[in-house]
């Protein structure tokens, strides 16, 4: 990579808004393996917003290289943590299952840190699924847990989800590449978010085990509400997990030792 190439395009990319612009032009040139043509339509796809994930193929996660298909929710870093905590939770050999899986990037980290265990995935877009089946994640393709293979029941160690939790009058103050380029029905959670997250705790019930942990990533105030509906459920040992600002990112919940 000549230096000059990789200032010019990460200085195309800071005037399309780019921000990590660098780190991007880095991804882009690296890509396009010396082809001057294929790099220039790379970045010119990256300047009308679609995502660079989509453009280079693949995004990393945790350290590790996921496969992301064009039209697929993309990854964010601010899910790492969770993913990790989740891997943490999941003893060796034991069963995992990854709602609103997108690209299965929380399922990829899963079985890299729990090699022996099982991790099911289920999306209800196709086109998740198949980008999941394509990093190697057992996929089932349908709402929430609807898919999940029946003889799992009540033996499940984990549930994960990053399932659409953004409300719909919020959706107006995401990106402007993000609304453009990436599937709402990844995004929308409903009137204050909630939605999907109230049902993912619900559906949990049937599936883990007792002392079984329900991971879901939240964001805003929506730990209180989701903290008062996991307590109903039935749910015990409930913490919010924050991000080094301070701010909500999920909700960890167990299940008691027997069922109430």
């Amino acid at each position: 990579m000549h230096q000059a190439d990789h200032a010019a395009v990460s200085a195309l990319l800071a005037r399309a808004g780019c921000v990590a612009s660098e780190d991007e032009a880095t991804e882009l040139i690296t890509a396009a393996e010396g082809d001057g043509d294929r790099l220039a339509q790379f970045v010119r796809r990256r300047v009308s917003g679609e995502p660079t994930a989509w453009i280079v193929g693949e995004v990393q996660f945790c350290g590790l290289a996921v496969k992301v298909h064009p039209g697929v929710y993309v990854p964010r870093w601010q899910t790492e943590p969770l993913a990790e905590r989740g891997a943490a939770l999941l003893p060796e050999g034991g069963v995992a299952i990854d709602v609103c899986t997108g690209s299965g990037a929380v399922a990829v980290v899963l079985r890299a840190r729990r090699p022996m265990a099982r991790v099911v995935a289920t999306d209800s877009d196709p086109r998740a699924v198949a980008c999941a089946r394509d990093n190697a994640i057992e996929t089932y393709q349908g709402d929430l847990t609807s898919p999940v293979p029946g003889a799992l029941e009540g033996t499940v160690d984990l549930l994960t989800g990053v399932v659409p939790y953004v409300p719909t009058s919020a959706l107006q103050l995401l990106a402007r590449d993000v609304l453009a380029f990436e599937p709402r029905e990844a995004l929308d959670g409903g009137p204050g978010g909630t939605r999907h997250l109230v049902r993912a705790a619900h559906e949990a019930l049937r599936w883990l085990r007792p002392e079984g942990a329900l991971l879901l990533e939240l964001g805003g105030d929506q730990g209180d509400e989701l903290w008062r509906h996991c307590e109903q459920l039935g749910f015990v040992g409930l913490s919010v997990l924050c991000d080094d600002d301070g701010d909500a990112r999920a909700i960890e919940a167990h299940l008691p030792g027997r069922r109430p």
